[in-house]
Order: structure tokens, then sequence, then C-alpha cells
């Protein structure tokens, strides 16, 4: 049986592939296994803190729930909410909010266990669950595997009486996120006049609020929250209507949210896309200069550019490379104790800061360097030059199939001792899409492009 969990927690399209029926089991099977495990921490209660339980069977757990604005989000949050409570956990609830609110409310609360509704930048058919343990961190693939095996082998003893969760709803805990946002500003945005895309998601209500509070001048767009038309034809993986808005409004910048707004990207004035490669590079220099770049080291996946590997080695920061996902860029972060990661699509994290990849907070520094430095967006991005990088998604193929293929495996080579030193092959099947990715970087546009279209068809015709 294919595994259920992706490269980021379970998706779908919603009431198809992603049913209440298995929204709920999965619910009480990460409870009971979440819980199960040691190291509970200590949680809060009303403010006083509470010792933790002598032993995991008097445990009483807590769990966050947040969610989108995708309409599905509202009977898969009924369908987790009753999985849970049913299971002994107490739940609270936070609404529509960022995935990063529910991971800053885990490890605000000490509560066991966050899950939060969202495909992320995908279409609004689709939906997700993504599940965060103590401490406001992705779970490991370990934990999401031994969910599925309860998942298999339901519970049969559930609790009665006082013993089932009860729940409440608590936006308080957002006020809190947003003042430790704030928080973490290295300089006021008063000056800068900012066009936030908000994706119709999660944060068209906060983001404009967040960078409002940090001293901008904002102007929203798509921020009506209508979950209908969530990331359709904009947030961060559309970015012509924020190019367009960012020129019309002659702002300093744009900001680009996708759907759960745990990426950022970016446009300068002229509106020139700033991607995350060049974000991360910005923010790199930002922290080591402040002293704030722990063991000198920034962690990115195998998809960043190859010019972001040379501005920092041009910086002198060193580079650790891991698995496409924000997941294993904190894993990496975590075993070396190292403060920034990140991926191209802008997904960022600051560890000091945060748990997980953040949007908002992505969108504070980058604008906040551009106030400590009094440098516009487009001059701040010259700390790096992107090699010509060209994208292929190949569907309709077989992607379990890709990393077993001989052809495919003598294509690459091929491709590869044609680029020699000067560029970089990457081919890889999607963790949460039907497909593969063609990956190619060049001197030249066009070289790059010959490439990964040659390397398509290849995928294209093995992969049948």
């Amino acid at each position: 049986m294919a595994r259920l969990f992706g490269t980021d927690g379970v998706r779908g399209v919603a009431n198809a592939d992603l049913t209440a029926e298995q929204a709920l089991a999965l619910a009480s099977a990460a409870v009971a296994e979440v819980v199960g495990r040691d190291a509970q921490p200590q949680r809060p209660v009303d403010g006083v803190p509470v010792a933790r339980a002598a032993s995991a069977a008097d445990h009483r757990p807590l769990v966050i729930v947040g969610r989108d604005t995708r309409p599905s989000g509202e009977f898969l949050e009924a369908a987790v909410v009753a999985g849970l409570a049913s299971s002994g956990a107490d739940v609270v609830r936070l609404g529509v909010v960022p995935t990063p609110v529910v991971s800053y409310a885990v490890a605000a609360t000490g509560a066991d266990l966050g899950v939060m509704l969202s495909a992320s930048h995908n279409p609004m058919p689709d939906n997700g669950i993504k599940l965060f343990a103590a401490g406001g961190l992705k779970l490991p693939d370990d934990v999401e595997d031994a969910i599925e095996r309860r998942m298999a082998s339901p519970a049969t003893r559930r609790p009665v009486g006082a013993a089932v969760g009860r729940v409440r709803d608590d936006r308080s805990l957002v006020d809190g996120y947003v003042d430790h946002l704030l928080a973490s500003l290295p300089a006021s945005l008063s000056g800068l006049k900012v066009v936030v895309d908000c994706a119709q998601g999660a944060a068209s209500d906060l983001a404009p609020q967040v960078l409002r509070a940090a001293g901008a001048e904002v102007i929203p767009l798509h921020a009506d929250g209508d979950g209908l038309r969530i990331n359709d034809r904009s947030g961060a993986t559309h970015l012509d209507s924020l190019r367009d808005a960012v020129r019309q409004h002659a702002a300093d910048a744009g900001i680009a949210h996708d759907g759960d707004a745990d990426r950022c990207l970016a446009v300068d004035a002229s509106g020139d896309v700033v991607d995350g490669d060049q974000i991360l590079a910005v923010c790199a220099v930002a922290l080591a200069e402040r002293g704030e770049l722990r063991h000198g080291t920034v962690v990115v996946t195998v998809m960043s550019n190859l010019g972001f590997h040379h501005a920092m080695r041009d910086a002198g920061i060193d580079v650790i490379t891991t698995p496409v996902g924000d997941r294993y860029v904190l894993e990496a972060m975590l075993s070396g104790s190292y403060s920034l990661g990140g991926e191209q699509s802008g997904h960022v994290v600051f560890l000091r800061h945060a748990g997980t990849g953040d949007g908002l907070l992505t969108a504070l520094q980058l604008l906040g360097r551009m106030a400590e430095k009094e440098q516009p967006l487009h001059e701040l991005a010259k700390v790096m030059n992107r090699l010509p990088q060209v994208l292929v998604n190949v569907r309709g193929v077989d992607r379990t199939r890709a990393e077993t293929s001989d052809e495919l495996r003598a294509a690459v080579a091929a491709a590869e001792a044609e680029l020699g030193g000067s560029g970089r092959v990457l081919l890889r099947p999607s963790g949460t899409e039907p497909l593969v990715r063609v990956m190619v970087e060049a001197p030249t546009d066009q070289l790059a492009r010959s490439v990964a279209d040659r390397l398509a068809d290849v995928v294209q015709r093995a992969l049948r």
C-alpha cells in the first residue's frame, strides 16, 4: 500500500482522496501514537504550569487545531476534532490561521500535538493534514509511519464520561503570535510601501495586520479570505498580479504568500522576482553580520540554485544540502544547531524564532533588512547571481519508477557530462503531486532549456 504521508503531511482531493472518515481515524491514531511516547512537556492551564502526569496513561493530551480558508476545511476540522476529543484529547481551535501559528501555539502552550488543515499552494479542491509534535516541530518519518500502522489497527477501547476530550476556541494565541513576530523585527518598516498578496488564504487578515503594526504602508492583494479562490492565479505560485500591483502603486516591494502562509516570495520595486534562494542569501548575510548565523552555516535543499552556493562561498558561509522539503531542512538544522535554512520555493526557517517555515516572519526579516540597510530590495538581492534554471514538471507518468529506471540514469549521466562543472541536473519524483520534476541549471537559458526538454522527453517515454 502506498504511504499515506508525503513530504508535507497528507494531501489529496477533499472528500475523495481525503475523507472525513480518514481525517477522524488519522487524528485518533495521532493522539494514541504521539501521546504514547515519552517526553511529554509541561503545559499551562489558565496561565498556571501543570506538572507532567506520572505516566502516559495519566496524561491528558492537549491538541491545537487550525485551518486555512478552503471550504472543505470546515468538515475536515469537525472530523479531526471528533477524532481527537473521542480519544481523550482536549482541543483548542484557532480557526483560520497560517500554518506557523499552529506551530507557535503548540510550543507556547506546551501542547502535545498540532493539526493544520491545509493543502498549502495546491488548488482549492485539495486539502491536507499537517501534524506538529510537542515544541511545534513537524513529525519525523518514523512517527508518521507509526501513525499509519495505528490507523490500520484502530483502538477498541475509548474514554468515556469525564475522560473524553473537551473543545474550546482561543484566538488569544494568535495575538501572542503577532507579538512574537514583531519582537523579531530588526528595524521599523516606517516609510516602506508594501503590496502583500495573501492568495485568498489563511493570512488574508493577519499579513496586512502584521506589516502595518511593523510600520509599513500596506496594500493588500487577494486578501478577501475567499476560500473558493485560494491560490487561484494569486500568491506565491502566481506572481504576475503582484508584479503589476507593485509597479502600479510605486511600492518598494511586494510580498507573496501561499494558501497557508508558510512560504514567502518577493518582488522588487521594478516587479522583478526575488525567490527563496535570494531571500535566504540576503538573510544569511544579515544574520552573519549580526553574529546570529550559528556555526556560520545555512541549510538548503538540492533544488537551491548553484548561484546561491557561489554567493555563500564568497561570503564565507558554509552550506549544508538536504532532500526537498522544509521538514528535512529543519531536521538538519536541529541536528547541527543551525539557525537558518530554507527552500527556493520560499519556505524559510529562522530557528531562533520559529520551528517551521513562516512566510510572515520571513517577510518581516526581509523587509527589516531593507530598512536596516536603507537599501532597495534589488540592491540587496545582488548578493547572489542566479544561474539560469529550467524546471519541467512531467505529468502522466509512473513517478514510483523514477529512481530505478536504467534509461533515466543513463540520460541524466549524459546530461551531466554535457554540462560539465558549469551546470547541474536534478531529476526527482514529487512528494506531493503525481509528477516527476526535471531541473537543469546551465550558463545560458538556451542550454538549460535544451537539456531539460530532452530529459523530459526521456522521462515521458521511460515512465509511461
